[in-house]
């Protein structure tokens, strides 16, 4: 192989790989959004966070997927109707563009050890599940987080990954009038021991017939 074919080869792989940031980089960023998820942070700063590291890895969708439902979650944290809309619309669009990202290199574990493809899906699932149901991305939500369920990656999720997905499966099945399935996969995340495990069996409890 000459050597400007040799090039043209590396730069092609470089170009179809996946690009992860090393988890010192990343956790900081990720601390910070759950964190505001859990009402406990500021939502601003988990965007501000990720939107930096999305600058130095713009091919990496699970850092704008990030970015993405931090703004949108930076809606709650302001009373005035034109703000909530913005930030809900800003942070939507940058799960759709993160979504549309996705290729089959992204099947391979991005940032601490989960598949690119189910962590940006479930992230972006998690969002639109939440927003307004006037935004009409509850039935896209419910799709996406099927979707990741169902998908053979998730057994090479690691445990607290798996763990959320089964939470909120079980949030939409209860808020769906689906206790009996709501009970299944909290069972779930008890029986395998996920670090929501206590969290799961308290709501197993409110769901008691």
């Amino acid at each position: 192989m000459t050597k400007t074919l040799l090039a043209a080869a590396t730069l092609a792989l470089a170009l179809g790989s996946a690009h992860a940031l090393p988890d010192a980089q990343f956790e900081p960023a990720f601390e910070l959004f759950t964190q505001a998820s859990a009402g406990q942070g500021s939502p601003e700063a988990a965007a501000q966070a990720f939107a930096a590291l999305h600058a130095q890895e713009p091919a990496n969708p699970v850092l704008l997927a990030y970015q993405g439902a931090a703004t949108a979650m930076q809606a709650r944290g302001t009373l005035l109707p034109w703000k909530k809309m913005g930030y809900a619309e800003d942070g939507l669009a940058l799960l759709d563009k993160a979504l549309a990202l996705l290729a089959a290199r992204h099947a391979t574990p991005l940032q601490h050890g989960t598949p690119g493809t189910l962590e940006v899906k479930f992230t972006a699932a998690s969002t639109f599940l939440a927003v307004p149901g006037f935004m009409n991305r509850r039935e896209r939500g419910q799709k996406l987080l099927d979707e990741v369920l169902a998908s053979p990656l998730l057994a090479q999720a690691p445990l607290a990954f798996r763990g959320s997905v089964w939470m909120a499966a079980a949030d939409a099945a209860a808020r769906s009038d689906q206790p009996a399935q709501a009970r299944r996969w909290l069972d779930q995340v008890v029986h395998a021991q996920a670090p929501q495990a206590a969290r799961a069996q308290t709501r197993l409890k409110e769901l008691a017939p």
